[in-house]
């Protein structure tokens, strides 16, 4: 029996975990069937068998809706195939690991990372069992993370994310407060009304929207990796990540394409946050890790220069 599960990395979302057997399923499970025919040649199907059939086996999968790649197992007798699913408009990096295996052998060894083109699968492991007399089980985990590691961002001028007659920045580069770490060094925080319109730095395609989060507070635990937010996935392979936005403020769909200026959400006060502000950020994926890169930005006075160690929000 095969289990696959998938957790994203550095998405700000909830894991996914895969389940299986004879369990009581969610609404948003799948489950399918798996048995021999009388030749013995192993057959799928979404219901199971009519009749009466020895060694039929019930599995099941749940994924989060908001989960870029899914896995799943296709049986091809002499061994099985562990493919990835990427539903997301822009590539994502993943890294496959086994979490038990019982008489198996993954070609190539695992853990093995690898990037799954925008809308593509692709298979990232072959599993042969052993002792093909004897039983076998295995179980991998998949984590992801969004964008290319082969992606060479360049040198962009960005445009202030809204119109707003006043620019303040409460916290710049490597601010104290929550810019010290690698995904957020170079992140700014403006300083912003609730409601304010959101407008892109510069044009991409929408690769991940989060909208329904309604709190907000200081426990780090608790709201450190929920809020809000928008990614923007630029044609260099670049990221733009805008968060702490209005519940139900984000205007924009995954999948849209979106041009510098453009409207696409409303600033808020959602997640780890003090005061109504906007988060913005330009990252790009290292190899399986977000690191936050410095950029240019021009508002109508010309370019902002951005204060660093300052206490921020």
């Amino acid at each position: 029996m095969t289990h696959g599960r998938a957790r994203p990395v550095g998405w700000l979302l909830a894991a996914a975990a895969g389940v299986a057997l004879a369990i009581a399923l969610p609404a948003d499970a799948a489950r399918f069937w798996r048995w021999k025919d009388a030749q013995g040649t192993p057959v799928f199907g979404d219901r199971p068998p009519a009749g009466d059939v020895d060694g039929v086996q019930a599995s099941s999968f749940r994924r989060s809706p908001t989960d870029p790649v899914g896995l799943h197992v296709r049986d091809r007798g002499s061994h099985y195939e562990v493919v990835a699913d990427n539903r997301a408009p822009g590539p994502v990096e993943v890294q496959l690991a086994l979490a038990r295996a019982e008489n198996v052998r993954p070609v190539p060894a695992l853990p093995a990372s690898s990037v799954v083109p925008a809308r593509a699968s692709r298979v990232l492991a072959r599993v042969y069992p052993d002792d093909p007399r004897m039983p076998n089980a295995f179980e991998v985990v998949l984590d992801q993370l969004p964008g290319d590691p082969r992606a060479r961002p360049f040198d962009f001028e960005y445009r202030v994310p809204f119109d707003y007659g006043r620019v303040r920045v409460d916290q710049g580069f490597g601010g104290r407060f929550s810019h010290n770490d690698p995904q957020n060094h170079y992140a700014v925080d403006f300083a912003l009304p609730e409601g304010t319109p959101v407008l892109a730095a510069r044009g991409g395609v929408i690769l991940q929207v989060e909208s329904d989060f309604e709190r907000t507070g200081l426990d780090r635990e608790r709201y450190g990796g929920r809020a809000n937010y928008i990614r923007i996935l630029h044609d260099d392979g670049s990221m733009a990540l805008y968060a702490h936005l209005k519940p139900e403020g984000v205007e924009v769909r995954v999948g849209q394409q979106v041009r510098q200026g453009q409207r696409i959400a409303l600033s808020g006060n959602t997640g780890f946050s003090t005061a109504p502000h906007l988060h913005f950020v330009v990252q790009a994926n290292r190899g399986m890790r977000l690191e936050a890169i410095p950029f240019r930005m021009f508002g109508a006075l010309g370019e902002l220069k951005f204060a660093r160690d300052e206490a921020g929000r």
